[in-house]
């Protein structure tokens, strides 16, 4: 059966409050503006655009017109319009990426091509038009330069603090990501396929006798519930300087909004509606209310199990000392 169309749908329909968070804080950073403006300035949308016109294939009818009415397809979906352009990009790497700043593109790496099947492709290229609905697009495509160009190896920022932002600006990427994926499974409305795309993102693999989904989606639970204070910790390191989050992370925290009901109601017809105008309409103060209570809910749980590792540590040395 094919998906129920979202007319006007919002982008706050499946906005995670992380993402809203995250990107006030990135905003909030001294030197933010100048940095987006002196990356924007040197890698403009033409430049990017002809990269892609130079090294890619474009495409249309003739030129992978399987992926071509995809994407189509998904656009009519999500209520998209006009619909972006597609590139193919010659790489071995699986992924994906939206990238422009005023008219934003979409280009899918041929390694992608061959691991996932149809359908897994049909969710990849969900997330990205998500973060063409969300408007992720200055800050997703400095990101992406960031990740691949490095900070330090662009000479006009000299002179500017660069740490604080990297970090920030990949906390809100990551974050961004957890939106996508709702948007994603909003296009393809599949939950099965969902999960599935972040198994095989992982390793996983659909050979007779060679996957197991639940096994996976085990193990993502495992990881997401996993509480010592030296976890938390470790957690944060290993992903401080990545752009996307584990694909463990994303199956357990797509299930979560799933098991919410938030999805159910949303492909019911129950959801925020852009005005004719194309512009957002529901409660920015309740979504922002509640990415803060998110955010310190957090922030609260991480100190108090680092604290309590502490205040254990100290117990069992005076213990030890006083023997």
């Amino acid at each position: 059966m094919p998906p129920v169309a979202l007319p006007r749908i919002a982008s706050t329909a499946w906005e995670h409050p992380a993402d809203r968070a995250a990107l006030n804080t990135l905003r909030a950073l001294p030197g933010f503006d100048e940095i987006v403006k002196r990356i924007a300035g040197v890698f403009g949308e033409r430049v990017l655009r002809n990269l892609f016109l130079a090294n890619a294939v474009r495409c249309g009818p003739t030129q992978h017109p399987k992926l071509h009415a995809m994407m189509g397809e998904l656009c009519a979906t999500l209520d998209l319009m006009p619909v972006p352009d597609l590139y193919v990009t010659q790489t071995p790497h699986v992924n994906a990426g939206a990238i422009g700043f005023e008219r934003p593109f979409i280009v899918i790496n041929s390694g992608t091509l061959l691991v996932l099947d149809e359908e897994e492709q049909r969710f990849v290229l969900a997330h990205e038009l998500g973060h063409v609905l969300s408007d992720h697009m200055t800050y997703r495509t400095i990101a992406v330069i960031v990740s691949t160009v490095g900070l330090s190896a662009l000479p006009f920022l000299a002179g500017i603090a660069l740490l604080p932002f990297q970090l920030a600006l990949l906390e809100w990427s990551r974050k961004a990501e957890l939106s996508c994926d709702r948007a994603a499974l909003l296009a393809v409305q599949d939950p099965t396929l969902a999960l599935r795309t972040f198994f095989r993102l992982a390793g996983g693999s659909t050979a007779p006798g060679e996957g197991d989904l639940d096994a996976f989606l085990t193990q993502a639970a495992e990881y997401d519930t996993s509480s010592g204070a030296w976890d938390t910790v470790l957690k944060i390191l290993n992903t401080a300087l990545r752009e996307h989050p584990f694909n463990t992370v994303r199956a357990a925290e797509l299930q979560r909004w799933i098991q919410s009901g938030a999805y159910a109601r949303i492909v019911a017809g129950e959801y925020p509606r852009r005005d004719a105008e194309g512009r957002q309409q529901g409660a920015y103060a309740d979504d922002v209310r509640a990415a803060a209570e998110y955010y310190t809910s957090q922030a609260r749980e991480t100190v108090g199990k680092v604290a309590d590792s502490f205040t254990r540590a100290a117990d069992a040395f005076r213990r030890r000392a006083s023997s």
